[in-house]
């Protein structure tokens, strides 16, 4: 029996029908539970697509070094778990707890890019020498770098707003802006630009979600924007980079090699891809297809479909971010969820931008997709972290008691139910029939 809503829906115009579907994405999207419940799904949704386009993209290039076809979807596969026990770490705490440990994870940071600038201890990779050798793996202290800026700006943002001092400019500057300053000058002199941008947006985005007036962003503005002028122009390598935004052919010198083979990936692609496996630019023509260009691998092999849900999932998990920033009081809440949704937006779009070739390439991995062990567990516990703090608002906590009293009950009826049927009288025999 089909129900009288069933039955109304069918029986309205369309109007009524888009009119009544709206009304129900706002109540779904609109539920205390929907942003904790979109940073789950979107984010293993991007590490199971991810881990398959790393073992995709990185086969040839392994046997090319006489190895497994498997070895760097292996590698992969272990930080991605490493990166759960992270994630489910950061994820459990209570949101006092990410307070007490802001201060060791940022002098932890600082301690380990000074060693990185130490020349012998720190590991040259592609020009830049921002790794440490730990034996079974090299790590990359940049990027926990950027979840130091996220505890230890949202702690001090929220200290400052508790005291009332935020409408002074010294207590707005001092010391969020010489602390970035100091990430960013150890950072630099590895050489790693594009963790470096990702830094100066975490710290714009701090900076305007306290309130920080007009003409700081514009003076600020400019001077990063000079900054980066000396870095790229000082540097040759990062302005042939810059001049590769936008390239249709090859220069005879080989320039931009890798950007215009980027953009055929895309056009390989079409609508569907070629399929997963069949791609045939990551056999030598397109550099680091497992890496920071994996989106142009996903491209040709998933298509234009594959790229397009790609895109949806960050925009899911962006939308999940920003939800989690706008509905708590809590201050450290509202600015962690905010520096936290910054870096995974602004390092998705500048990895994508690169890809496509609307952005010169920075060298910064696809979070939660790309091949890279520290950027992996980075990320990961930044989903740790945006989770932690998901759940801390009144309305989730409530659902998710609710969700587990439910499951609590269904595993006992589990219990009790089968009980009840194995001891339940058998069903009688055929009646005798009557004479």
């Amino acid at each position: 029996m089909i129900s009288a809503t069933t039955t109304a829906y069918k029986s309205a115009g369309p109007v009524a029908r888009l009119q009544a579907f709206r009304a129900r994405l706002r109540y779904t999207l609109d539920r205390p539970l929907t942003p904790y419940l979109l940073i789950i799904g979107s984010t293993l949704l991007l590490v199971v697509l991810g881990l398959m386009m790393v073992f995709s993209a990185s086969q040839i290039l392994a046997l090319g070094q006489h190895r497994s076809a498997q070895y760097y979807f292996l590698k992969q596969l272990v930080a991605v778990v490493l990166g759960l026990v992270l994630l489910i770490g950061f994820a459990a705490v209570p949101v006092a707890v990410l307070r007490v440990i802001v201060y060791p994870v940022m002098f932890g940071v600082i301690g380990a890019l000074a060693l990185v600038a130490i020349p012998g201890v720190g590991v040259e990779v592609n020009g830049n020498r921002n790794w440490l050798d730990l034996g079974l793996m090299q790590f990359q202290p940049s990027e926990f770098a950027k979840l130091a800026l996220v505890l230890w700006g949202a702690d001090l943002l929220a200290r400052k707003q508790r005291n009332g001092t935020l409408d002074q400019w010294k207590h707005l500057l001092v010391p969020l802006v010489p602390g970035a300053l100091l990430l960013l000058a150890m950072i630099m002199l590895g050489g790693d630009m594009g963790t470096s941008m990702i830094l100066v947006a975490m710290l714009f985005g701090l900076l305007w979600m306290v309130g920080a007036p007009l003409r700081l962003f514009v003076a600020t503005l400019g001077v990063a924007v000079v900054v980066c002028t000396a870095l790229v122009v000082t540097v040759p390598h990062r302005a042939e980079r810059l001049s590769c935004i936008g390239v249709t052919k090859l220069d005879p010198a080989g320039a931009c090699f890798q950007a215009l083979h980027g953009v055929y990936s895309f056009g390989l692609g079409g609508l569907f891809g070629s399929g997963l496996g069949a791609g045939v630019e990551k056999w030598g023509q397109l550099p680091e297809a497992h890496t920071d260009f994996i989106f142009a691998a996903t491209g040709e092999e998933l298509g234009l479909v594959g790229t397009l849900s790609v895109i949806g999932l960050f925009a899911a998990l962006g939308y999940a971010g920003i939800r989690v920033a706008i509905g708590t009081k809590d201050p450290f809440v509202r600015y962690a969820a905010g520096a936290a949704t910054t870096w995974i937006m602004a390092q998705a779009v500048i990895n994508l931008g690169s890809a496509l070739g609307l952005l010169p390439i920075a060298g910064v991995p696809l979070p939660l997709f790309s091949y890279g062990g520290s950027a992996m567990l980075s990320a990961m516990s930044a989903i740790g972290v945006l989770l932690c703090l998901a759940r801390s608002s009144s309305g989730a906590k409530a659902a998710l008691a609710a969700r587990s009293k439910n499951s609590r009950i269904r595993r006992r009826l589990a219990r009790v139910l089968p009980r009840r049927r194995t001891t339940a009288r058998p069903a009688p025999g055929p009646a005798r029939r009557e004479r």
